[in-house]
């Protein structure tokens, strides 16, 4: 009878256990953390990468909305960086042992200071070490990439920064997909309509700081001899200095577009039967400004 007690007891400590809704694989642990910021608040959707030892990623991805992270994982030893936008980035190593718990407790993320602006002037986008691209889906299938090579852009910097204003001018028959007879097709009045719309031209309207090293740019796109209002989510990278010790400051930004917006029409093309890119097409720049002297 104390034995059947006993038993009863250990499998229903083992059920409330730790690892209990953890179904774990044989030579297999669980390696956990909880994020906090400096006040102990959780950071929801901070990211994680798991390395092993000879440091190749494993798995990566987000903390849940009360900061915290479970991955089932092999036995062995590990790296783990966690990562947050505002925040400077945290490395750890632990040890997963077979069917048990490697738990990091709460980890503290430090606010991260910000990079430096630049300097208020005229500075101008430097083509060199700059690109604008663009993904795309082929009639919902596969992703079709592509940039334009032909662009330049001033920037006028502002005391402050909010204040400060934009004009970027692409070349739209530098358009290229690495596909000739697309390219073609791209350039013809079915899409950019090149002879007609020779340019693609954004005008920033405002800067907007959203915290950290993240920006919003809103400003009116043209393409198609339409304007539209887009905004560019803006990640700035901070400033740096060129073999001339030149100095540079660098930033990527992303901004999604539809077709039928600049009446480039993808159903009317789709009804003809032509083979073309889906409706709507995510944008991707890394630019490269350089002050002018």
């Amino acid at each position: 009878m104390i034995g059947r007690w006993w038993g009863n007891r250990t499998d229903r400590t083992q059920r409330t256990g730790p690892l209990a809704a953890v179904q774990t694989p044989p030579s297999a642990g669980v390696l956990s953390c909880r994020v906090l910021d400096p006040v102990n608040e959780p950071v929801p959707h901070a990211e994680f990468a798991v390395s092993d030892a000879m440091g190749r990623k494993v798995m990566g991805g987000g903390t849940d909305p009360f900061g915290s992270f479970v991955a089932t994982v092999p036995a062995g030893e590990y790296r783990l960086a966690v990562s947050a936008e505002g925040y400077t980035p945290y490395r750890a190593n632990a040890v997963v042992e077979e069917n048990a718990l490697a738990s990091l407790g709460d980890v503290t993320l430090q606010v991260a200071q910000p990079p430096v602006l630049p300097q208020p002037g005229d500075w101008e986008i430097e083509p060199m070490h700059s690109s604008i691209g663009f993904t795309a889906r082929h009639i919902g299938l596969a992703r079709i990439h592509g940039r334009f090579n032909t662009f330049a852009g001033a920037i006028r910097i502002d005391e402050g920064v909010e204040r400060s204003a934009m004009h970027v001018v692409i070349d739209a028959a530098s358009i290229d997909t690495n596909v000739k007879m697309r390219d073609d097709h791209l350039r013809s009045a079915d899409f950019l309509d090149v002879p007609r719309f020779p340019t693609l031209e954004f005008y920033s309207e405002r800067f907007v700081h959203r915290g950290g090293n993240r920006w919003a740019v809103t400003g009116a796109l043209s393409l198609h001899g339409v304007t539209r209002t887009v905004t560019l989510d803006t990640q700035y990278l901070g400033l740096g200095h060129g073999m001339e010790s030149e100095v540079r400051a660098a930033c990527r930004a992303t901004t999604e577009l539809h077709r039928d917006d600049f009446t480039v029409s993808w159903q009317t093309m789709l009804a003809r039967g032509i083979a073309v890119v889906g409706p709507s097409i995510r944008i991707e720049l890394d630019v490269q400004i350089v002050q002018k002297s």
